[in-house]
């Protein structure tokens, strides 16, 4: 009898940790989205595993209206996200090699399966709280920049 508690306890233990947000370090560089209005810093955690891409935001209620977190992907491609486990209204920005927004959808809708698109070929993702886009008048074209993009954009450039 015994034993089946430290199972049950165990796997309570397990699923709860789950549960836990996942908090990567502030980068030592903010991200910098360049508007028409001027540039704005963001304190940014990279997320460039596939477990940290998984993750994401996944139960956090912290976010601040200066953060953000920058998704990496090996490769330019067609990238779905989706709100699953994630309480805040978020802000995706899609963005191509080079750093360029290529996508804004807004006010994605928190704990929500339904699937979030890029609508084409995008190798990085800024998720920001729900409503920065538009309070920053963000718009498709303008550039981000941040060590990590500019380490992609100079590999395409040697290609």
């Amino acid at each position: 009898m015994i034993g089946f508690f430290v199972i049950i306890a165990s796997t309570l233990m397990v699923h709860g940790a789950d549960q836990q947000p996942m908090k990567l370090p502030i980068d030592a560089t903010p991200l910098v989205l360049n508007t028409a209005r001027g540039d704005v810093p963001f304190q940014v955690e990279v997320a460039d595993t596939d477990e940290e891409r998984e993750r994401g935001l996944m139960f956090r209620t912290d976010l601040k209206d200066n953060s953000a977190m920058l998704f990496v992907f090996e490769e330019s491609r067609l990238v779905t996200m989706w709100m699953e486990n994630t309480p805040s209204a978020l802000d995706m920005i899609f963005l191509d090699d080079n750093g360029r927004v290529s996508a804004i959808r807004a006010n994605a809708v928190p704990f929500s399966r339904a699937t979030i698109s890029s609508g084409g070929a995008a190798r990085f993702v800024i998720e920001v709280k729900a409503g920065t886009a538009r309070r920053l008048g963000l718009a498709v074209g303008d550039k981000v920049h941040h060590p990590a993009i500019a380490a992609v954009c100079g590999k395409c450039a040697k290609k």
